[in-house]
């Protein structure tokens, strides 16, 4: 019955993502159809679960009556095999309990545990560089992007480059660009392609402070987390921006900006990088969902 009760947890920590809307914080929504097939399959495995083990207690009770009455005047023969059975009984338990918490303690903490949004710390944490692939490392699901999205590591050079100009279509005519949830990423992407393309227009974006050392006081990064399929792939995407004198926030405060793209050479990264000269800004609150999307 205990695998019984395990499946049900899969599938109840499934739904209640699903339902609560949670989901988001773990995956690109594109790809929740998966999840929610994963919990439809958990729940099917328990109901089965549940019918063989019914049917199986019910046999074993049968068959330990069946063999109460045959044994019940050899018992006077078994003092050795019953101590030796008893023993590797218990170990086999012990055995079964280790692999049960294999599977208890990740459920515990999914269900019970409060869902925690990345924020500055993580990036303190992980450290901050640029560019957005480890050298030496080929593998796309082992690489954290910071600053630029890059689909490239995904797409082969060719149908990279072709996506890319498709995309950068929608902004290259425009003298003022608002990236919005929806396009933040793409947005960013085909900006940080070909930055001379986009000096002196206007940007509009929204995200959160972070201050790294070193830089001056009106400096800052202002950021979003963004996942291309899940979070195991999320990386912390934006602009440095020049602040108007003055002007200060702390870090993990959300606001939206508008000001004018420039480049720069950023000798931390030593190379040439876009960054926001800003006019505006305004403060604001966390949106519900602070994460953004690939939706390509």
């Amino acid at each position: 019955m205990a695998r019984a009760y395990v499946l049900l947890g899969f599938t109840f920590f499934l739904m209640q993502l699903h339902i609560k809307g949670t989901i988001s914080k773990y995956i690109n929504m594109k790809y929740s159809y998966l999840s929610l097939t994963a919990g439809i399959l958990f729940a099917f495995l328990t109901l089965i679960q549940v019918i063989h083990t019914l049917r199986t207690s019910h046999e074993e009770e049968d068959h330990h009556e069946h063999d109460h009455e045959h044994n019940h005047d050899h018992h006077h023969d078994c003092d050795h095999t019953c101590v030796h059975g008893h023993v590797h009984k218990e170990a086999k338990g012990f055995k079964k309990f280790l692999n049960g918490l294999v599977f208890i303690f990740p459920l515990f903490t999914g269900i019970f545990l409060p869902i925690a949004s990345l924020d500055s710390t993580i990036v303190e944490a992980k450290g901050f560089h640029f560019p957005v692939s480890e050298p030496g490392n080929n593998d796309p699901f082992m690489e954290r992007q910071y600053l630029k999205p890059d689909l490239s590591i995904y797409y082969g050079q060719e149908g990279y480059q072709k996506l890319i100009k498709q995309e950068a279509k929608e902004y290259i005519n425009k003298k003022s660009i608002v990236l919005n949830d929806d396009d933040f990423l793409k947005g960013m992407e085909v900006l940080y392609d070909e930055p001379g393309k986009y000096i002196g227009k206007k940007l509009t974006f929204k995200g959160f402070i972070y201050h790294e050392k070193g830089l001056n006081k009106n400096q800052a990064f202002l950021f979003r987390f963004g996942i291309i399929h899940c979070v195991a792939d999320s990386g912390v995407y934006g602009m440095l921006i020049n602040l108007p004198d003055g002007q200060t926030f702390k870090n993990d405060q959300w606001i939206e900006a508008t000001g004018t793209v420039k480049e720069m050479y950023y000798q931390p990264f030593k190379v040439n990088i876009p960054y926001m000269d800003i006019s505006k800004t305004k403060e604001i609150q966390p949106p519900k969902n602070e994460y953004v999307y690939r939706n390509k």
